[in-house]
C-alpha cells in the first residue's frame, strides 16, 4: 500500500512540476502574427496555404479506429479457447462479431462508406 501511495505522490509531483515549468516558460513567450505567418522566399503569400480537407478521410479513419479496437478485443479470446468452456467462448466471439457486422451495416446504410453522395 505504501508503494502505491509513493508512486501516486511521485506522479502528482512530476505532473505539477511540468505544468509549473510550462507556465514559467510561456510567460515570457511573445505571440506575433508576423512571426507565425509562413515565409515564402521573402514575399507575402498570394493565396492561402491551407488546402480543403475531405471529411470522408476523417470518417474512414474513425471507422478504422473503431474496428481496430474491436479486433483488439477479439485477439485475446483466441488463446483462451483452451481454458474456458466452448459455449461461453462462442457467445463472446459471436457477440463481438455481431457488433462488428451491425456497425458495418449501419455505416453502409448511412452512406459513410461512399465517397460520392
Amino acid at each position: 500500500m505504501l508503494k502505491i501511495l509513493l508512486s501516486l505522490l511521485i506522479m502528482i509531483v512530476v505532473t505539477l512540476s511540468l505544468i509549473f515549468m510550462n507556465i514559467l516558460i510561456m510567460k515570457n513567450f511573445i505571440f506575433s502574427t508576423e512571426k507565425n505567418s509562413p515565409f515564402e522566399c521573402g514575399f507575402n503569400n498570394f493565396k492561402s496555404s491551407r488546402l480543403p480537407f475531405s471529411v470522408n478521410f476523417f470518417i474512414i479513419s474513425i471507422i478504422f479506429l473503431i474496428f481496430d479496437v474491436e479486433i483488439t478485443l477479439i485477439m485475446p479470446l483466441i488463446p483462451s479457447f483452451n481454458f474456458i468452456n466452448l459455449s461461453s467462448w462462442f457467445y463472446s466471439i459471436s457477440f463481438l462479431f455481431f457488433i462488428l457486422i451491425l456497425g458495418t451495416i449501419i455505416e453502409w446504410k448511412d452512406n459513410s462508406l461512399n465517397w460520392i453522395y
